[in-house]
């Protein structure tokens, strides 16, 4: 068994800390929270299952210095990588293998300025650990998916992936109304529109992608659009007033050869009827009623080859009929399920072109039970 801990059960902490006490190659022996409210509680008790013995503990100290092999490291980092950063680098150097989904671009870390990489890199040499960062985007649904479809390929003209979402019942309120700047006036400055935020975030899943089809980006473009809505609407985490900002996207457009060749498109809506114009998701599982009109948290992600044969690919996922719920489960599963992956391998920063096949070894079983909804709950992206 290896051993594992949870740092952080937020929007994602929280399925990730399910996944980790359900997996039957892994051991939970540590939880660090950060709030009073959680603290002291039992594992068990914060997913809604019975006691798992393991207390959560507002101090990191003890799975630092505890038997932990392995630290899942869930805590929300979009407004602070630095302090993210530095957690993990000592989870490191303590002799944990860490993986995590908060600071998006270490999904690709050698597209990454060294400001963010030097001190995990000399961390894992320094504990002889392995660092993964993963996610379904930035993760699975932009980077193994994608490139899975491309063995089918006999030649590839372009390759797009979006994702489309209502964050109309996404729980964590930093992140909507604050990063995202939905809900605010059309002036204010959104952290997620300030121009080369996205470039810094989600370039370098178009330069894993380039790398995982041996070839070398010249330039990436990025484009922001948001858009004001006409009509005042609520959604499952307050108010968005009309002639405020209601809808997002962002667009980065990798340049290959000259030509426009990979393109990463984030489509964020709050509400369904708001710009009809780009591109819709196609649901085939019914969302769940939240009692709000158009706040499905409806969403799906989108592969588009070009090429011989051309190709698209819908990926939808769902819990209990939550879109929303559904994608923040599989991507902090993702993480967990290659824990035994990071575990074995050599030490360093590790990407998914360096890891095998991550597959549910040991999961098809009948116990199934769902993940906690981890709504009121906050954390990292998806």
């Amino acid at each position: 068994m290896i051993k594992v801990a949870v740092w952080g059960p937020g929007s994602m902490g929280l399925p990730a800390l399910r996944a980790v006490i359900d997996h039957p190659e892994l051991e939970l022996v540590g939880l660090v929270v950060h709030s009073e409210a959680k603290a002291g509680r039992d594992a068990g008790a914060l997913c809604g299952i019975p006691d798992t013995g393991v207390l959560a503990t507002r101090g990191a100290a003890t799975i630092l210095t505890g038997d932990a092999d392995v630290i899942v490291y869930s805590a929300a980092a979009n407004l602070r990588p630095a302090e993210a950063i530095a957690d993990m680098a000592a989870a490191l150097r303590a002799g944990k293998d860490v993986v995590s989904c908060s600071v998006v671009p270490l999904v690709f870390p050698a597209a990454v300025a060294g400001a963010l990489t030097d001190d995990l890199t000399a961390a894992c040499a320094a504990g002889g650990t392995s660092f993964f960062n993963t996610g379904i985007d930035p993760g699975f649904a932009n980077d193994i998916l994608p490139l899975v479809l491309t063995g089918l390929s006999r030649s590839i003209e372009s390759i797009r992936v979006t994702e489309m979402f209502n964050y109309g019942t996404y729980p964590d309120v930093g992140a909507v109304y604050e990063i995202l700047g939905f809900g605010k006036p059309p002036e204010y400055q959104a952290f997620a529109a300030t121009p080369g935020v996205f470039t810094f975030g989600w370039g370098p899943v178009l330069h894993q992608l380039a790398a995982g089809l041996g070839a070398e980006i010249d330039h990436i473009d990025e484009q922001v659009e948001r858009i004001a809505t006409e009509f005042a609407f609520d959604t499952l985490t307050g108010t968005v007033e009309a002639g405020t900002i209601a809808a997002m996207r962002s667009t980065l457009t990798a340049y290959i050869g000259g030509a426009p060749r990979l393109v990463v498109d984030h489509v964020s809506r709050m509400h369904d009827d708001l710009a009809p114009h780009w591109p819709q998701p196609q649901i085939s599982i019914t969302p769940h009623d939240f009692g709000y009109p158009g706040i499905s948290g409806r969403g799906t992600y989108r592969v588009e080859i070009e090429g011989s044969p051309t190709m698209r690919c819908e990926l939808e996922m769902a819990e209990r009929h939550d879109h929303d719920l559904g994608a923040r489960v599989a991507g902090a599963t993702r993480m967990v399920n290659a824990i035994p992956a990071v575990h074995r391998a050599a030490p360093g920063l590790l990407s998914a072109l360096d890891l095998p096949l991550v597959t549910g070894v040991g999961l098809l079983r009948a116990d199934y039970g769902p993940s906690p909804d981890s709504r009121t709950c906050g954390g990292a992206t998806h």
